[in-house]
């Protein structure tokens, strides 16, 4: 899954254009098409749809708009109430300081998001991550990562307390704030461990009140406090240590917020037109519709389930994003296009670059990593999935989801490794040119696609939704369906391989 070194770029043999361009048009073709079958479909069913799953009233004449993703419907809600502006004010807060009051720049920004949390959260939410903070802290200061990771699976364990999620949902009006507490919560808990951690391999020079300023300051940072991105403490405290960059500057920063801006704007409209267009979201809820969905409409919504959950996440780091770089901070790359993601292996280091990141530094390289054989390299990889579906909430869909993960990742590296091997290396060496090898790569890649989709389908729809995809495609339609789909899966594969040795 995991590695403690970046992996240099892999060296792709160039393919003829003509070649190149019809797996373009193969790949367009084959999204639009699904798309508009699912499109179709929905269209056909949607007063059924409507019936059952309360369509919205569109921003668009004539369209309805399917509100199903609890997950977007739950931020958009939050931005229209209070989360947009708060960040706005953020922004604001920080260029003012920036420029009059430079020393004041990072205490103004702690205060002020401590007090936006408490706004949205309320008092006693905040106390909760207070709470959470000082136990945290407290425990580092003994200096022993096996007690500091204890403490805090046991401080994320507490989600899962009935008796102390009712005491919670007591203090709010609506389901949403509560929510909101938990992501909140989940969140600020990585940042914990990464300042435990941190404090107990190198511990800091500072006194403990500045520790405690810069764990403040860490943990209530606005633009990244309900949703991330996850940035680590060591990076976090590098760069907001640094000076700021100088004001002959301000015309280029002003370009960047004005593009950024404009692109966030763009996806969103994307995400509201797929929503528009297709209900994805409420076909996937009703198993009566998977079953008779027709082949190139199941497709069409294997496919666009998983981009409108890139979508959705280029719009909920990218504004957090250019705030944090606005700040000095280096924020994690934006998600890559999951339809080029021909591995599984490359879906984890480059969908959430943060989480990748904080997983290999807190968990896969100090249980060994790659470093200590193969044994050791599966231990991590688990243990590291593992965290991943507890912090998620721990439900059965997600260990399928996580366990399909961990398998993948182990086939793909046990594949590179064979083929690595002298044996293998000089036969492929001595009867395929380059150009061949790398049309292997990606007829490889097209069944580790394909699996990487069906787990991601499991994690976006539950396991009704996996197991209803593997029978009509890898069951039922082995060979009318399957054969067809492998086919354009190498197609988007080649352009995969294609971006890897031409990066932007």
């Amino acid at each position: 899954m995991m590695t403690s070194k970046p992996q240099p770029q892999l060296a792709v043999a160039p393919l003829p254009w003509i070649e190149i361009l019809t797996y373009w048009v193969l790949s367009f073709g084959s999204h639009l098409y699904s798309f508009y079958q699912l499109h179709i479909f929905s269209k056909e069913h949607e007063a059924g749809l409507q019936r059952e799953f309360h369509l919205e009233k569109g921003l668009l004449n004539g369209f309805n708009r399917d509100t199903s993703d609890f997950e977007w419907s739950f931020w958009t809600g939050w931005a229209k109430r209070s989360l947009l502006w708060t960040l706005i004010g953020h922004g604001v807060i920080s260029r003012l300081t920036s420029i009059f009051y430079p020393k004041l720049r990072l205490p103004a920004l702690t205060l002020y998001g401590l007090l936006a949390a408490t706004n949205v959260l309320g008092i006693k939410g905040v106390s909760v991550l207070l709470v959470h903070l000082g136990l945290s802290f407290s425990v580092a200061q003994l200096r022993k990562p096996a007690l500091s990771w204890a403490c805090n699976l046991l401080l994320l364990c507490t989600f899962h307390i009935q008796q102390l999620q009712e005491i919670q949902r007591g203090w709010y009006e609506t389901e949403e704030e509560y929510y909101l507490l938990l992501f909140s919560v989940a969140v600020c808990g990585l940042r914990f461990i990464s300042f435990s951690l941190e404090h107990c391999w190198c511990p800091l020079e500072r006194g403990g009140i500045e520790q405690l300023y810069w764990l403040f300051s860490y943990t209530f940072y606005h633009p990244f406090f309900y949703n991330g991105p996850i940035i680590t403490y060591k990076d976090y405290v590098e760069q907001m240590w640094r000076p700021a960059e100088e004001s002959d500057k301000d015309k280029s920063a002003f370009s960047y917020f004005v593009l950024r801006s404009g692109r966030i704007i763009l996806w969103w409209c994307i995400a509201e037109y797929m929503i528009h267009v297709i209900y994805m979201h409420s076909i996937q809820s009703n198993e009566t519709y998977l079953e008779i969905l027709p082949p190139w409409a199941l497709g069409g919504l294997a496919l666009a389930l998983v981009q409108f959950f890139f979508v959705k996440y280029l719009v909920l780091f990218g504004l957090p994003s250019m705030l944090a770089t606005s700040d000095n901070l280096v924020p994690p790359k934006l998600p890559r296009c999951v339809s080029i993601m021909y591995s599984f292996t490359g879906m984890w280091r480059h969908f959430d670059e943060g989480l990748y990141r904080w997983l290999i530094r807190y968990i896969y390289v100090p249980l060994g990593g790659s470093h200590h054989g193969p044994l050791y390299k599966m231990f991590s990889t688990g243990l590291a999935f593992g965290f991943v579906c507890l912090w998620h909430g721990g439900h059965d869909y997600l260990r399928y989801w996580a366990l399909m993960n961990w398998a993948g990742v182990l086939v793909e590296n046990g594949l590179k490794s064979l083929f690595a091997s002298s044996f293998i290396h000089s036969i492929v060496e001595q009867n395929f040119s380059a150009a061949m090898e790398r049309r292997c790569v990606a007829l490889l890649s097209a069944f580790s696609t394909a699996m990487l989709i069906l787990s991601n389908l499991v994690f976006l729809g539950g396991i009704h939704v996996g197991r209803i995809f593997w029978k009509r495609v890898f069951v039922q339609g082995w060979s009318t369906v399957l054969p067809p789909m492998l086919a354009f899966l190498y197609c988007f594969a080649q352009i995969g391989l294609e971006r890897t040795s031409h990066p932007p």
